[in-house]
């Protein structure tokens, strides 16, 4: 394979350069982490299933006006994607109490929220994405008041999506974690929707048992973390398309 210059790399993906300009190639790593990359592992076949389901998603969402960075697949683990100007927030949308909530607030695991709740993370490592307001936001000019809206808006189309598509397969959507990009039109900024959309960004439970099929399963040690994410792409549908080392072989 030809040197592919990279752009950057992160705890579970790397962006390289891509083939035309204003594209990146998205490549999903097996690499897992947990606790601000303390608590690490290499479960195999992580990043095939993560591409997939992130692929069907940003596709789904695509197809319903939701403007996404995502272009196409091409292979197992590597996807042609837009460059975007990465706005420095992680974007929690929360519908049940679980994870920091319920340990911020004292609330029980598992508690349906009044409401679905938006919160903004400062995008750092070394503080440890710290949540902030949206007097934060604008006072540091990481995004401005129309941006806010605009990914408010479009983080609770992409919640009452995802509820459907997940509840309609026995999943319940408990949290999620997305982030947004600019793509400039002149002198006009745009909003979309960037990063991926999979087990290791969702709190996903089983709707009838609530075991966990995402990433609190490396979290929490509950092992079985490569099947679970295998049963949510299964339930989604898109299994028949995985290669036969993730149906079969990872027992």
């Amino acid at each position: 394979m030809t040197r592919r210059k990279k752009i950057y790399e992160g705890k579970a993906k790397i962006l390289y350069e891509g083939p035309e300009p204003g594209t990146l190639i998205q490549y999903f790593k097996d690499d897992t982490t947990a606790f601000d990359a303390k608590k690490k592992a290499v479960l195999e076949g992580k990043g095939v299933i993560n591409n997939r389901i992130s692929e069907y998603i940003m596709t789904r969402l695509n197809s319903i006006g939701i403007q996404n960075h995502f272009i196409r697949r091409l292979n197992l683990r590597e996807q042609l994607i837009r460059e975007v100007e990465i706005i420095p927030l992680e974007v929690v949308c929360r519908n049940i109490a679980a994870g920091s909530l319920s340990t911020r607030f004292g609330l029980p695991e598992g508690q349906p929220l009044p409401r679905s709740i938006i919160e903004f993370y400062y995008k750092d490592d070394k503080l440890h994405d710290p949540m902030v307001a949206e007097e934060h936001i604008t006072a540091f000019n990481w995004a401005s008041t129309q941006e806010i809206d605009d990914m408010m808006a479009l983080t609770l189309r992409v919640n009452d999506f995802l509820c459907g598509m997940f509840g309609a397969v026995g999943i319940t959507l408990v949290d999620f974690k997305i982030e947004y990009g600019r793509i400039w039109e002149g002198d006009f900024a745009r909003v979309i929707l960037a990063d991926e959309i999979s087990p290791d960004s969702c709190r996903l439970w089983d709707s009838a048992t609530n075991e966990k099929l995402d990433k609190d399963r490396f979290r929490r040690d509950l092992g079985n973390v490569i099947e679970s994410y295998t049963e949510v792409a299964r339930r989604l549908g898109i299994m028949k398309e995985m290669p036969t080392v993730i149906q079969g072989g990872l027992h």
